[in-house]
């Protein structure tokens, strides 16, 4: 995802921002919306730590997103999250319709907290928002020793369960990850979709052409111009058919299991939390009312379950088993879940985080929207 290849002359080159100049420039544009000042150190973390693990789609592309929500009066800024049900394993937390990633932060410090209480917790969280990349909570317990999964349910209708012709359910993201002794995590984040949305739309800024099976038209062939594909996901009416497929792509290549597990999710993180349906939602609520998304997080201490330093070595022989299997190419190395993010990030904190030059100047016109100055000026020469 570092470089963009040629489409036909179309290609949008990308600039490399440092990442502290990427935080500055989201920091800005939050304060100036009027967001809480720790919600919008919290909010800009989390979203330059996902473009610094390589998930362009959820990290700064997604203001412009943000900012559509605001206006419409969906996003309520000035949300104050909080606990309105609790165990001592487990808490319902509403995120009074702000962005999500710090009731999202919220939710998994509770189950991290919980964990190291009783061994387990579980936290789910309703009257969310997007909250950026599933993975990024998930990898906040590894870094305390707990295992973590986190799930969410999602507002965009764009994916077509299997024998369906018209969307229904969303790309719905799993993220696990549990932490090794020699090795780093395990870290598994992923769409239940075959591609998330806002891939499609990095794509459509780079100018690159999709990968056969991600996409469907109406009559279930495979759409690979990303303008064509962002036409059916975003802008025209979900009942023209078309979308995202789920996992599998196509029945014959087990479909069925990408849309099982789209389901478990939503209703993990849905309605287990009480939150939103989409396709319900759609109809019964005003475009301006809030997403009401849901958020499932569990925390596990694994030495509930094993002797000290046992659970995280037998992991690491795991992993250098996978790591030792013999690849079909030797220049391409099998990998573990969480090997790909982390070089992206020791790679994007020397180089700077690639944004493409499309990508830079929609920034720029939320800059002079919001009358805050634009930081991404002289992008390559300040990223070293």
């Amino acid at each position: 995802m570092e470089t963009a290849p040629s489409n036909g002359g179309q290609s949008s080159v990308p600039v490399h921002v440092a990442a502290d100049q990427v935080r500055a420039q989201i920091v800005a544009l939050l304060e100036a919306w009027g967001m809480d000042a720790q919600q919008v150190r919290d909010t800009a973390r989390v979203m330059v730590e996902t473009d610094l693990s390589g998930v362009d789609s959820h990290g700064i592309s997604m203001l412009m997103d943000y900012d559509q929500s605001r206006r419409s009066g969906k996003l309520n800024l000035r949300a104050k999250p909080r606990i309105v049900r609790q165990t001592p394993v487990t808490a319902v937390v509403d995120a009074d319709a702000g962005l999500g990633h710090p009731a999202a932060l919220m939710g998994m410090e509770l189950a991290m907290q919980r964990a190291r209480a009783t061994g387990v917790g579980v936290v789910v969280v309703r009257n969310s928002h997007h909250f950026g990349a599933a993975g990024y909570y998930a990898r906040m317990a590894s870094e305390q020793g707990l295992l973590g999964l986190c799930m969410s349910a999602t507002r965009t209708i764009n994916t077509v369960p299997t024998r369906a012709r018209v969307p229904v359910l969303g790309t719905n993201p799993i993220a696990f990850s549990a932490p090794a002794g020699r090795n780093r995590p395990f870290s598994l984040d992923m769409a239940t979709s075959s591609s998330a949305s806002n891939k499609v739309k990095v794509y459509e800024l780079r100018g690159d052409s999709l990968p056969a099976g991600w996409v469907l038209d109406e009559h279930a062939q495979p759409v690979t111009d990303a303008s064509q594909a962002m036409e059916i996901l975003f802008r025209r009416p979900k009942h023209m058919g078309g979308g995202l497929t789920p996992l599998g792509g196509t029945p014959q290549m087990a479909s069925h299991k990408g849309y099982g597990l789209a389901m478990m999710v939503h209703i993990l993180a849905g309605t287990l939390s009480g939150a939103s349906f989409s396709p319900i939602r759609v109809k019964t609520q005003r475009p301006e009312d809030p997403d009401n998304l849901g958020h499932f997080f569990c925390a596990i201490d694994p030495a509930s379950f094993r002797e000290e330093g046992e659970f995280e070595s037998d992991l690491d022989d795991v992993i250098d088993t996978l790591h030792a299997a013999e690849p079909v190419d030797p220049e391409l190395p099998v990998l573990v879940h969480g090997d790909p993010e982390a070089q992206a990030r020791e790679r994007r904190l020397k180089e700077g985080i690639p944004l493409a030059s499309s990508l830079v100047e929609k920034i720029r016109r939320l800059c002079l929207d919001a009358n805050v100055p634009f930081l991404l000026d002289n992008a390559c020469e300040n990223a070293s």
